[in-house]
């Protein structure tokens, strides 16, 4: 039998709930479809700090590298907001970020037709909505150097953030876009700021040159990213993949994210180069949501978006097409038939917590493995 080895770090908030309704669908998957999934656990963000004194330890860093996957929760809260900034919580993404390579972060804004009351947009506008942002998440402003404070004297200071991208950054990640593209609906367009940044100027110059060189048979635009902002929320579903870097893509797919109804809906998966001997790639999956404390122990935290992402991973790192498929639809199945946690709640649905909405949710995927 197959193994396969997820590593899961909850993290803080409601990370820990929002995980503990994907063990359950793990535990089905082993006993009743030979899953032969493996799982250990560790600690990230805050609860890491905690015990640790930093982000994530080194022994769940190694974890984490040889792991076929892994499955991340959500990390920060005010507790931590004083804690020095090398090691605040989101400094343990970022390590997994930047030490397993991940450079592509897929994030889909899917509006299921149930919910199209619910985005902020009228739902002509969201019903069947399917957007991919690809995102290049080990580049550019986030961790180009110099990244600094400098004390000017007289009481003035200035902070400095570097914009950088080499030319096979910008390769790699127009690779995925377009062959990911070629999966949906053959179409990409690329978002920069080629009008005021370097950076940009270059990024659409490989972009275009990887489309001409390799992708001819795919649909590329290219759109200045404050205009894809805008966009978004007049015109979304124009959009098939957009690909885009590290910085726009974090402010893109949040704004994508909200035509969906709620960030608590919305899944993401982080994928490194693949091994030049075995193919496989290491991967993240995480949902966009955020650690959310004011609510967290509540039981009421939505945890389709969590779910979500490990159908990405069965989809991604697994080829487990159909499981992902019949995962995804359980989804849909469940809010068709009006099962609502508070955050997208709607009149005539039924309110649920964060452990009902995930046996519903497998109670559904059980009948579609059937």
């Amino acid at each position: 039998m197959t193994v396969r080895n997820l590593f899961l770090l909850p993290g803080d908030g409601i990370g820990p709930e929002a995980m503990a309704e994907v063990r359950k669908i793990i535990a089905y998957m082993n006993a009743e479809m030979a899953g032969g999934f493996t799982t250990d656990e560790g600690l990230v963000g805050g609860s890491a700090y905690d015990t640790h004194g930093a982000a994530i330890s080194d022994a769940d860093m190694e974890k984490a590298m040889a792991a076929d996957a892994v499955l991340f929760g959500a990390v920060g809260g005010p507790k931590w907001d004083d804690v020095p900034y090398e090691v605040r919580p989101e400094a343990g993404l970022l390590r997994l970020r930047k030490d397993m390579q991940l450079f592509a972060n897929l994030r889909p804004a899917i509006c299921y037709p149930a919910l199209s009351d619910a985005s902020s947009l009228k739902p002509e506008l969201v019903e069947g909505l399917d957007i991919l942002i690809v995102r290049e998440l080990t580049g550019g402003v986030y961790f180009g150097e110099p990244k600094e404070i400098i004390d000017l004297g007289n009481g003035q200071k200035r902070g400095i953030d570097t914009q950088v991208y080499d030319t096979y950054e910008i390769e790699r990640i127009a690779g995925v876009a377009f062959e990911l593209a070629r999966t949906r609906n053959n179409r990409v367009c690329s978002m920069e700021k080629r009008n005021v940044m370097k950076s940009g100027v270059l990024w659409n110059q490989v972009v275009t040159a990887t489309h001409k060189a390799k992708y001819s048979d795919v649909a590329l635009d290219h759109m200045l990213a404050d205009a894809g902002g805008m966009q978004l929320v007049r015109a979304p579903k124009q959009f098939d993949v957009i690909v885009t870097d590290n910085l726009f893509g974090d402010m893109l797919s949040d704004v994508a994210a909200m035509l969906t109804g709620s960030l608590g809906m919305l899944p993401s998966a982080s994928l490194s180069a693949p091994d030049a001997t075995s193919g496989k790639r290491k991967a993240l999956y995480e949902p966009v949501h955020g650690s959310a404390p004011d609510i967290a122990g509540k039981g009421i935290a939505n945890p389709i978006a969590m779910i979500a992402s490990f159908a990405m991973c069965l989809r991604y790192s697994f080829n487990l097409v159909k499981e992902a498929d019949n995962l995804e639809k359980a989804i849909a199945n469940v809010l068709d038939k009006g099962v609502r946690t508070g955050d997208i709640m709607a009149d005539g649905a039924r309110q649920v917590g964060t452990v009902e909405m995930g046996d519903a949710i497998l109670a559904e995927f059980k009948a579609l493995s059937a």
